[in-house]
């Protein structure tokens, strides 16, 4: 399994505006397995990004991160 990193708007009729961006982790097996998961809620998908090596120990040190199992 690996971890993702899903950055995405609320609603899928907003416009992607950094600002606005909202991240959450999933763990899956394949990016298309994750993206498959989400598409029933309504979010406008700007992003997903697989976390290996330093960049998935430097997000396991965030408040924020909480892993939503697939």
């Amino acid at each position: 399994m690996a971890i993702f990193k899903v950055f995405y708007q609320e609603d899928k009729s907003e416009v992607i505006v950094r600002e606005s961006t909202q991240t959450k982790y999933f763990e899956g097996q394949t990016e298309e397995q994750v993206r498959r998961y989400l598409s029933d809620r309504n979010y406008n998908i700007e992003f997903v990004q697989k976390l290996e090596g330093a960049h998935l120990d430097y997000e396991q040190k965030s408040e924020h991160f909480n892993v939503e199992k697939i």
